[in-house]
């Protein structure tokens, strides 16, 4: 008999995550350590109460003010002890939740406000998660971290941000990412980035399709070339259903479909801005009937209070998904992720399909 799908048994398959903000997952006791240290002054006065106020926050139907948050985080995240803490007790949290392959994004340019410069933040970060994924397997949790380097879009730093991607790809850095509020910043803001990573062969996933509707993923794609699509999700502005319940892709959905680009959803942290009105109504239900591409991520789990169980746990309720379905959407995201073709399949053969094997035999 399949082993049931509850909490901790979802919690206990390998899972993959390609859509993790560094400065979204910070532990809050490490929160309240940090800006004591700094003096910086917080919203709440210990860790439970901080963690309350994060997730009351980030249920505000708005990205922008979703986004407000991460002034708290960031702004303890600025000195090299910070950064490496951080990243290692990102890299064990995920892998104590069953996460085999995780790639962490963060923005260098965030980090910059004392004296370190945009290399030292990212060798802080690398040796972090280089150092928590250590501790994680001494526990007997094994996981290996992808680093993205993001660059923020209401900025002018993507270029640079772009070169220091492709400086550290041999040392952890798998991918570059843009970030922050759509409406008004278009990808083809950063044309110049995305061209030169293009020459490079690097890869890059761009955040579109959140915040803001269809012109955004066809920017990203048409005119940026992204790999993947952080969100997504207004892509279903492009699909229809007639009364006799007849499906009809516009030619962009289309296009996303027949070329399998990933979309990196998060469902919680969809709901939370107003992107989705909830879990149940979610676009990832139709999108997976329609064998979309789709992956299933936490974004910001300290924002959206969520972990990679908790979100696939709540898709099970919401759709009756099975060990299948878990399994379909884990192997999206390992077919998707920014590392060489043979090490995926590795993972997937050794890993992620043997998993899975024993929680349905």
């Amino acid at each position: 008999m399949p082993t049931p799908l509850t909490p901790e048994t979802i919690r206990s398959a390998p899972k993959v995550l390609l859509h993790d903000h560094l400065d979204g997952g910070v532990r809050p006791s490490t929160v309240t350590e940090l800006a004591a240290e700094i003096g910086h002054q917080l919203p709440a006065p210990d860790a439970v109460s901080l963690e309350r106020w994060f997730r009351e926050s980030a249920y505000s139907g708005s990205l922008e003010r979703y986004l407000d948050t991460f002034v708290h985080t960031v702004g303890v995240m600025q000195t090299r002890d910070a950064l490496v803490r951080v990243a290692a007790e990102c890299a064990e949290d995920l892998a104590v939740d069953g996460v085999v392959y995780a790639e962490v994004r963060f923005a260098p340019e965030l980090h910059v406000e004392g004296d370190l410069l945009l290399d030292e933040v990212v060798e802080a970060v690398l040796e972090g998660f280089e150092t928590g994924a250590r501790t994680a397997a001494e526990m007997g949790h094994h996981i290996r971290v992808g680093t993205l380097l993001t660059a923020m879009r209401h900025a002018a730093r993507s270029r640079e941000i772009a070169e220091l991607a492709v400086q550290y790809r041999d040392d952890g850095v798998v991918g570059f990412d843009i970030a922050g509020a759509e409406a008004g910043f278009p990808p083809t803001r950063h044309l110049d980035a995305f061209e030169y990573l293009r020459r490079e062969n690097a890869h890059f996933t761009i955040h579109a399709g959140e915040g803001f509707g269809l012109p955004s993923i066809w920017e990203a794609l048409a005119w940026c070339g992204t790999d993947r699509l952080g969100h997504g999700v207004r892509i279903i502005d492009d699909i229809s259903t007639d009364e006799d319940g007849t499906v009809r892709l516009g030619r962009l959905a289309q296009y996303v479909r027949d070329r399998r680009i990933p979309l990196e959803m998060c469902p919680s942290s969809n709901v939370q801005t107003g992107a989705a009105p909830s879990i149940a109504e979610h676009p990832i239900g139709l999108l997976r009937q329609l064998s979309f591409r789709v992956t299933v991520n936490t974004d910001n789990r300290l924002m959206s209070g969520v972990s990679m169980t908790s979100e696939m746990a709540a898709l099970v309720e919401a759709f009756g998904y099975g060990w299948d379905d878990l399994q379909w959407l884990t192997l999206n995201a390992m077919k998707s992720a920014f590392i060489p073709f043979d090490e995926r399949l590795d993972l997937i053969n050794t890993v992620i399909k043997p998993g899975y094997a024993s929680l349905k035999a």
